[in-house]
């Protein structure tokens, strides 16, 4: 019988890929995602992606989602807190383990399986060390579905936020810039793809810089968002 696990969920394109290894290598049963959300902009940290749409993102893939709040530019202490907060109550229901997406940044890793440590769970990495060219076209080509929702304008310009990602998009990224953003570049939202029971309906919004990236806003919609709307 497969054993359960955790996933922490972006909703980006790692994370979603991560849950596709998960289900395909048989082991494990993913029972619930983990998502940080910041209570101040009712979004997900780091993507700045609302929350109502992640919500429906965790509908779709058909799993129970905890949302982690945190303020805006959490200390380390206050984020280990509340991320150990949602660690300890994944132990007491018996889950044991807790997947990432991550791909090749070892600092990263070391920290995860610091801080899980120290509520008694171990750390699964399914997609670890997974050559991102490769990651990111077997993303296109398995069918999945996503727009750029922020991006590190020190290494791409803030002209690729709303973008879809697709071979248009990896064929124009800047040299030195990871295909799947794994150092910051860019961070994505999935709202389609084999993982889902129906498509995300999303709408392009507003661009904005703030904090030192470039965000496009999406919007709840009647329908998914169009390749033609989020061609460059």
């Amino acid at each position: 019988m497969p054993e359960p696990i955790a996933l922490c969920f972006s909703g980006g394109k790692d994370s979603c890929l991560a849950l596709q290894e998960l289900r395909r290598q048989g082991r494990f049963e993913v029972v619930e995602l983990v998502t940080t959300v910041t209570d101040a902009f009712d979004r997900v940290s780091m993507h700045g992606v609302r929350r109502v749409l992640l919500r429906e993102q965790a509908d779709s893939i058909g799993l129970p989602l905890t949302e982690v709040v945190v303020p805006p530019e959490p200390s380390n202490v206050v984020y280990e807190r509340e991320m150990g907060k949602a660690f300890g109550r994944l132990s007491a229901r018996g889950i044991r383990r807790v997947a990432f997406g991550d791909l090749f940044l070892e600092d990263l890793r070391e920290y995860r399986v610091r801080q899980l440590e120290e509520s008694g769970l171990e750390c699964e990495f399914p997609i670890w060390h997974s050559p991102t060219d490769e990651l990111a076209r077997t993303f296109i080509r398995d069918g999945f579905r996503a727009l750029t929702v922020c991006v590190n304008p020190a290494v791409l310009p803030v002209s690729f936020a709303g973008r879809a990602f697709d071979d248009a998009f990896l064929a124009d990224l800047p040299a030195g810039v990871d295909p799947c953003g794994e150092n910051g570049e860019f961070h994505t939202f999935v709202f389609d793809g084999p993982i889902f029971d129906r498509p995300i309906a999303v709408a392009l919004g507003e661009v904005t810089e703030r904090d030192g990236f470039g965000f496009c806003d999406l919007l709840p919609a009647d329908r998914p968002v169009s390749a033609e709307a989020a061609a460059p």
